[in-house]
């Protein structure tokens, strides 16, 4: 970690504290199609990548309704209040520690590239950032595409840089960047989702430290 010269951060789960709060939306659009609520536990066990799968688990039936419907009742949800969630405890701490160490940092998220942009402006951290990049659309289908657009941006050896992040699908995407990766299990997905793909893995930002220290 300590020779890394480029860090690739996920937004939702590792940066920003906003599991519970997607729970909160989530529970409102059940609600809207008279399905059950869904606690931190059950939401931890099915959100996934393509979101729609994680849809699926929780109750949607889409041979009756389309994906889009539900998707955008959420995401106006989610917006709605996104001013009132907070950055996970440390984040300006160890953002602020990376950048006085000369790592240069950049930002890979499954959330609409203008809201992104806009999310960390109005969280204050925008400038930390060499690299900004979310999808096109709202409906987190994978990072991928986009994620090897970013690491051509970089333009540096693939073992210079690490990405982290708080699911399943943040491993899968680094391993199809050739990239190291490391999780924490604060976010989206439990320690023992994590640990079915990699040991490398913290439960809160603070941990970061003793890798740099």
């Amino acid at each position: 970690m300590h020779k890394k010269k480029h860090i690739i951060w996920d937004w939702n789960g590792t940066l920003l504290n906003d599991t519970y709060y997607c729970v909160t939306c989530m529970n409102k659009v059940l609600g809207n199609y008279q399905l059950k609520n869904i606690s931190i536990d059950t939401y931890k066990k099915h959100f996934t990548f393509p979101v729609k799968d994680y849809y699926k688990a929780i109750g949607f039936d889409f041979e009756r309704i389309d994906f889009e419907k539900p998707a955008q009742e959420f995401i106006n949800e989610y917006y709605s209040g996104i001013t009132s969630v907070k950055l996970h405890k440390g984040c300006h701490d160890i953002l602020n520690t990376f950048e006085q160490k000369g790592v240069k940092q950049h930002v890979l998220s499954a959330m609409e590239h203008n809201m992104l942009v806009e999310s960390l402006s109005n969280f204050g951290i925008d400038y930390y950032f060499e690299n900004i990049t979310g999808i096109s659309d709202h409906y987190a289908h994978s990072k991928v595409d986009v994620g090897k657009k970013l690491i051509s941006e970089i333009g540096c050896s693939t073992d210079d840089i690490i990405m982290i992040g708080d699911t399943i699908h943040d491993y899968e995407v680094a391993h199809n960047l050739e990239i190291d990766c490391l999780l924490i299990s604060s976010g989206h997905q439990s320690h023992e989702r994590l640990a079915t793909v990699t040991s490398n893995i913290i439960s809160e930002l603070s941990e970061l430290k003793m890798f740099i220290d």
